[in-house]
Order: structure tokens, then sequence, then C-alpha cells
């Protein structure tokens, strides 16, 4: 099939889909309203493993299609142009799934994928903590060896749709002598179990998108640790290059369309008129032109997943560049922007201007990815 053909199908179902059962769910579930229509988005995600759009590039075994890395991008750049609806597979597809694939067993694999691919199965991750956020290394949530089985305890924080998830792929400490990068291991854990706690944060935005989990002797089964005990900093780098990878091109077509509504909203209501406004609309399109170029280059060079440097510098220019708009798009709307509901509801323009300052800080601080990029890249002293 040729990547033109792909891509009418797709764009396709996605209109057929769409405006049949699930045409409520359009737009729901973006950034900072991850709070919507979970009932409706979990069947949309059933929906999608029917019709074999999850997985895609995956070995058929485990329930994949046959699908270019183009043909990947073109997947996620037509869902983000149809205003699909937020994914809450989004972590088990694109970040666990990619991981056992490339560390996992064959055991694992049989085990595990076929749920990502169904979309029966919701997966959040367990990495950040209060003391642990960007400095990953830091990790001190613990997982001691009994028999057969992992016995965990300590907190995770900002963990999404853990309220939601079923399984949690854990970063914890299995050598209680190690320090820093040395002695972690990755587990894969159930979240229905006794001595998981989940407890939901309130945003700036009013919502909960992400929570606290404490864990309080919750077990893994030995069999479900990925990669070698002790070797769970390699794959735990693994996972977050993949995080970064194909979907961040169909991330951009929701900036894109982010940003029309700003612009058109500055010609609305005559901000557009302002030369400093003005500027900073041309430089945010430049920037996203920019953005998308570098996105291509570096994905090309480096296949489905991309190595810590660049996923460094992927993600430093997003997050930094989507920052910037939430500021631009309030700044649009003027002295109207400070005001909100009679019950703090948010426009918008707001909810993009508070969950927008998240996003320089989860996933890796821009701070902790400017160091990486500076050590690795220009070798500049630590």
């Amino acid at each position: 099939m040729s990547d033109e053909q792909f891509r009418a199908e797709i764009r396709g179902w996605l209109h057929e889909a769409l405006t049949g059962p699930f045409a409520a769910a359009v737009g729901t579930g973006g950034e900072g309203r991850e709070h919507e229509a979970h009932e409706l988005r979990r069947e949309w995600e059933r929906h999608l493993g029917r019709a074999g759009w999850i997985g895609l590039g995956w070995p058929s075994e485990y329930g994949g299609r046959p699908a270019t890395l183009a043909q990947q991008v073109i997947y996620h750049e037509e869902y983000a142009r149809a205003n699909a609806p937020g994914r809450l597979g989004h972590m088990s597809e694109q970040l666990l799934g990619p991981t056992l694939l490339a560390f996992g067993t064959p055991e694992q694999k049989a085990r595990f994928l076929p749920g990502i691919t169904s979309g029966e199965d919701i997966w959040c991750q367990g990495y950040s903590e209060p003391d642990a956020g960007s400095d990953l290394a830091g990790v001190r949530t613990r997982a001691e060896r009994r028999g057969d089985t992992y016995v965990i305890t300590g907190q995770k924080v900002w963990t999404s749709l853990a309220h939601l998830a079923d399984w949690c792929f854990v970063l914890c400490r299995t050598d209680p002598d190690s320090t820093r990068h040395a002695g972690l291991s990755y587990l894969l854990v159930p979240m229905d179990q006794p001595g998981i706690t989940v407890r939901p944060i309130t945003q700036l935005t009013g919502t909960s998108e992400f929570n606290e989990v404490f864990f309080d002797g919750a077990v893994a089964a030995a069999e479900h640790r990925v990669g070698a005990e002790g070797e769970g900093w390699k794959v735990a780098m693994g996972t977050l290059g993949f995080e970064r990878g194909v979907s961040t091109l169909g991330q951009q077509i929701g900036f894109r369309r982010r940003l029309d509504a700003v612009i058109a909203r500055a010609h609305e209501n005559g901000a557009w008129q302002e030369p400093a406004l003005r500027d900073r609309l041309v430089e945010a399109y430049v920037g996203l032109e920019v953005m998308r170029h570098s996105a291509v280059r570096l994905l090309a060079s480096a296949g489905e997943g991309l190595s810590g440097l660049e996923a460094s510098i992927s993600k430093l220019q997003w997050a930094t560049w989507n920052r910037s708009l939430g500021e631009l798009a309030v700044d649009v709307e003027g002295a109207g922007a400070l005001l909100t509901g009679p019950e703090y509801e948010l426009d918008d323009a707001q909810v993009h201007f508070l969950f927008s300052r998240a996003n320089t800080i989860y996933g890796g601080s821009n701070e902790i990815q400017r160091n990486i990029i500076a050590e690795r890249l220009l070798g500049l002293p630590r």
C-alpha cells in the first residue's frame, strides 16, 4: 500500500468513526482535560484495537499491523488533524509497547502486547518521586526480592492515569546499597491489588490529571521484570526515547490547530494590529516550522525511538514552544484573560496557559535537557 493510500484509509476511517457513536468524544481529553469522557474514551481504545489501529509496525503475532515509519507518522498526523480523542492508551502503546519489543522476553511480549493492541489494558508510568523528578537516578522506591515476587515500598508522584490504569511500569531500587543509576530495576506491576493507594493531585486548572501513588507491600512477579535486575536504568532510558518518537509529529498537528486558533483570535479582537504581538505570532509560526523539520530529520536518522540526546533536543524544543504559545494566547486575549467564570471556569486559552507550564517540567525539566545537551553534545564540563 502506498503512503497516499494509507493516508486515505486512516482519514476515511476516522471520519466515519468520529461521526458515528464516538462523535461525542471528538476533541475530548486534551492537555489539562484528561478528566473528560473516561468511559467513552476507554471504549474508543477498544474500537481502535478492533480496527487494527494500535501497534502500527509491531509484529502481527502480537496484534500489530505492518506499517512503515512514514505511515506511522501519517497515522499520528491524521489522528491529530481529525481532533480525535486524547488517547488513554498513549503510555501503553507509545512507551511500554516499544520498550517490551526492545527489551522484553518472548513470554513478556506474548503476555502483555496483545492487551495493548486490543485496547483492553491501560498502563501508567511509575518514574517520578517527590525527591526524584527530573533527577530520575535519585529513585528511592524499593523492591525486595522474595522468591518469585518483588515486594514494593515507596511513593511515585505526577503519575498520569494512575486512577484508571490496569498496570504500571515502575522504576525502583532492587539493590538497597546502590546509588544513582546502579541497582535499579524495571517492574510491571498490577494496579488492582492491596498495597497500592492512588491519590489525585488537583492542578492549577482545577482538574486532576496527575496522581500520587503509594506502594505499601505491593507485589510484582519476578517474571515481569523487564531486563536484568539492576539494569533498569537502561530500560527506562529506552522508554523515554520511544516517548519522544513518531507521535511527536502528530502532536505538532495539534500545535498547529492551537496556533491557528490564536492567530484567528488576534485578527478577531484586533490584537493583530499590535506590532509586538504580531511579531510574536510570526515567531511562533516560524518556530513550529523549524520544530517540525527538526523532528523529521531526527526521526529519519534515528527510526521510531530517539537516543537520549536526540530525545532531549526534541523535548526541549516542543515544551518551550508550547509554553510560549500558552503565554501568547492569554496576551492576545488581553485583560479579559485574568477573569474566570463563577465556579473557576476556565476557557481554552486559560487552560492552555496553565497546563503548558508543566510541559517544561514533566518528562525531564528544561534544565535537565540543557545539561544533557551541553555535556553530551557540546562536551562542556558537568
